[in-house]
């Protein structure tokens, strides 16, 4: 199938890429001409597992350009993948989407019936803008289809999916589509070497519903996920003063199948682009309707909490941190990505600076897009634990590494001025980091 996607980011990139591995004809379109060119050499600019090896294979699929023109609308599925940043209240902000479409209503021609494909996440009533922008001609589907991917494990969520969400008025759009993903639902094709398929998995569940239900299910499945991790933050305060380990909470209601494990790890809060941005959004819209969201204002008031929290347990130990140096394990929002929108770790080294510490970061991937972005902050980049770890009065860990939890802390140790670790992600066993003489802190443990 002949498809085409406006963006080349993060979701348009990784559509783009596991559709090609599928075997359809893609065109990847983005304006960002350094973007196109490092594509067009085979150099993914982010990172994602498989990304580069499968970018490599698809070559004979995939087209990357910076300009959409009539030879696009020729496209069998046309998937619109651009950015809807947050705007200062919190409202997605469309205008990529409409400059989009704009362009697209202008090439049109009749007869060819595209199906237009909305991923980007967009508030509710889009799918219905989009169509009216389009035109009255009919010579178009529009289809609201979702994305669930999680940054660091996107291409295995788009090939292995839970399930597929269509949002749709007409026949046409619902069937082009499932002749899109069509071996996605059956699993026929055969997995790559480095995604490889996870056992015991069948296929997935394919939704069929109207436009704005589809919306609404994208920003409700991330509120969720947010609000599920903030629950077990809360929990956690009490688990500390009731001498509970909250590791041990989580896992015991982590088995009921109805709770289920994942999302369930205390620590500083989730960050990354999506949840934060989608319950913004989502927060917009029902203060468009004059309806109050306590549950979910709560969820971004313990998330904050979370971060603030790691600083006092660290001030506690050691009172003034002026003149202290502080050793921050991690920069990206979480592991597996060099993401560092709302990173939490990225805040608390704001905090730290602000008192007055000394800073040192390390990161397995996101160290060089730190000293790119944030260039201005007074952060001494380590290349490796070790190197962070000398003469540090304390280390925070700020992302949940396996390398941080594999790593012998023993040496670490020896290199510290003083033996502190705020472990921010409770990926460390407490008896035993005592046990070698630290004094170790951390969330709800």
């Amino acid at each position: 199938m002949r498809v085409a996607i406006m963006g080349a980011g993060y979701v348009g990139l990784t559509t783009g890429v596991a559709l090609a591995y599928l075997g359809h004809k893609v065109i990847c379109i983005d304006k960002n001409e350094e973007l196109i060119s490092l594509l067009n050499s085979g150099t993914p600019p982010i990172y994602e597992q498989g990304l580069r090896s499968i970018l490599l294979e698809v070559r004979a699929n995939l087209t990357f350009k910076t300009t959409i023109n009539e030879d696009i609308t020729e496209s069998e599925v046309i998937i619109l993948a651009v950015g809807t940043p947050p705007k200062a209240d919190g409202d997605a902000d469309l205008s990529q989407v409409e400059e989009v479409v704009n362009t697209l209503a202008g090439l049109l021609k009749p007869g060819t019936h595209p199906v237009i494909v909305n991923k980007s996440t967009v508030p509710v009533g889009t799918a219905r803008l989009i169509k009216t922008m389009l035109g009255s001609g009919g010579s178009f589907s529009v289809v609201a289809n979702p994305e669930f991917l999680r940054e660091g494990t996107a291409l295995r969520d788009f090939l292995y999916p839970d399930r597929i969400v269509l949002g749709a008025e007409d026949n046409l759009g619902v069937e082009r589509l499932r002749e899109l993903y069509a071996s996605i639902i059956s699993q026929d094709f055969t997995a790559p070497g480095y995604l490889t398929r996870p056992a015991g998995y069948f296929h997935p569940e394919m939704l069929v519903t109207d436009y704005n239900s589809a919306e609404l299910i994208k920003y409700s499945a991330n509120a969720f996920l947010a609000i599920k991790i903030s629950f077990i933050n809360e929990l956690s305060g009490l688990a500390e003063r009731l001498g509970v380990s909250i590791s041990e909470v989580a896992r015991g209601i982590g088995l009921d199948r109805r709770i289920g494990a994942s999302y369930l790890n205390a620590g500083i809060g989730w960050g990354g682009s999506c949840l934060g941005k989608d319950i913004g959004a989502l927060r917009h819209m029902a203060a468009r309707y004059n309806y109050a969201m306590p549950l979910v204002e709560a969820g971004v008031i313990i998330n904050n909490k979370q971060r603030v929290l790691a600083m006092a347990k660290l001030q506690e130990v050691l009172k003034d941190l002026a003149g202290k140096t502080i050793g921050v394990l991690g920069l990206a929002f979480k592991p597996m990505t060099d993401d560092l929108r709302d990173a939490p770790a990225i805040e608390i080294i704001s905090m730290l600076l602000e008192q007055g510490a000394r800073v040192k970061a390390y990161d397995p991937l996101a160290v060089n897009k730190f000293k790119k972005i944030y260039h201005y902050l007074p952060v001494e980049c380590a290349t490796d634990v070790m190197m962070l770890a000398k003469n540090c009065d304390a280390i925070i860990i700020a992302t949940d590494w396996p390398e941080f939890k594999e790593c012998s802390w023993e040496r670490l140790g020896n290199l510290m001025r003083q033996k502190i670790v705020i472990d921010g992600r409770n990926i460390l066993k407490p008896r035993e980091m005592r046990k070698i003489g630290f004094v170790y802190l951390s969330m709800g443990q």
